[in-house]
């Protein structure tokens, strides 16, 4: 999708986001636009950023920056903006700009790279394809997730789920991953997951206390609940950290299905909401291995590919599954909420 203007995009994204009921990360957005007019270094970059500026999530990039200047408490003045004690425009707008005004340099690095918006919600769409899976392919199940940044969804096999009243995973886990489910619920299962390994070409450490505070700074203000479920994959992470190797994605992909495969056991690749970040000749490649595997893949050594990503015509949410031998064809599931809140299975 193309954009003419810098301004247009942020507008764009604003929209977005008020769609995706987050009203306050709107707001943030839309005071983007006199910071761009402003005598500062981050409005320059706004105004000369170079490239696709919906495709780079230009706006979520500088929006977090500023968002963890309220949670670091930077900048106190910030307050009612992300708690939303403050709702017109033009006073969020002066806020803003005086935050961007005094803490100008520290939010230069923000533009460095595309936002790391790890979410647990989104498991539950991976989840509920297992669980349509288990149905044809058998209840085991080894995972491999690319994009994983700080690998809370590779901790999936830790958390409860609710889904329709479809029930999944340890019941006392401190995650508890409860999505309002619209539509008929998935399939009731069991799934066993067997091994469980991501890649990031720039890991997080949810350890490691900075690390974690950058990747709140991504949780929209609006959404309390993902706040919460980010602390606790935080707190389950320091009692066992995910298995999760810094690799580039290909590399990943190629080195996973290298790997010898057990009887009965299904190998599967997923990812949430990342494609879109991996360079076409990355796809591409992905693609091929996938493709070349599934030909290979037998009864007794299933694959399968789940992805929750966006559909960059209609920008909803796509939960897909494409699997070996016998389904090649690609089904879509459900369609979801970006972040997790919901999910609209459709199967």
């Amino acid at each position: 999708m193309e954009i003419p203007t810098i301004a247009e995009a942020l507008e764009w994204h604003a929209a977005h986001c008020e769609r995706s009921d987050a009203p306050i990360t709107a707001r943030v957005i839309r005071a983007l636009l006199p910071v761009m007019e402003s005598d500062t270094a981050t409005g320059r970059r706004l105004k000369e950023w170079q490239g696709q500026a919906i495709e780079d999530a230009l706006a979520l990039r500088i929006t977090a920056g500023i968002h963890s200047l309220y949670l670091n408490g930077e900048d106190a003045r910030l307050e009612p903006v992300f708690t939303g004690l403050v709702s017109d425009q033009g006073q969020v707008d002066t806020l803003v700009l005086e935050a961007v005004e005094t803490c100008d340099h520290m939010l230069l690095k923000w533009f460095d790279s595309p936002p790391q918006t790890n979410e647990a919600g989104r498991s539950a769409s991976v989840m509920g394809a297992l669980l349509w899976l288990s149905t044809r392919l058998g209840p085991k199940f080894e995972l491999t997730e690319i994009g994983a940044s700080a690998g809370i969804n590779t901790m999936m096999a830790r958390y409860h789920y609710d889904l329709g009243g479809t029930r999944a995973g340890p019941s006392l886990s401190s995650m508890q991953i409860r999505p309002e489910w619209r539509g008929d619920a998935p399939p009731k299962a069991e799934v066993r997951i067997t091994d469980i390994a991501g890649c990031d070409i720039a890991p997080v450490d949810l350890t490691d206390e900075r690390q974690a505070q950058r990747l709140k700074a991504y949780v929209w203000a609006d959404a309390q609940q993902r706040m919460a479920r980010m602390d606790a994959a935080i707190a389950l992470a320091k009692k066992m950290p995910p298995d999760l190797a810094r690799m580039d994605a290909v590399d990943f992909v190629r080195e996973r299905l290298a790997r010898s495969q057990e009887d009965g056991v299904t190998r599967v690749l997923f990812h949430t909401i990342m494609w879109q970040y991996l360079p076409q000749a990355s796809r591409d490649a992905i693609t091929d291995m996938m493709n070349d595997a599934g030909e290979a893949a037998t009864a007794e050594k299933p694959l399968a590919w789940i992805r929750l990503e966006t559909n960059r015509t209609t920008f909803r949410h796509e939960l897909t599954v494409k699997y070996w031998p016998n389904g090649e064809e690609v089904v879509q599931l459900a369609e979801a909420h970006p972040h997790g809140a919901w999910v609209q299975w459709l199967a």
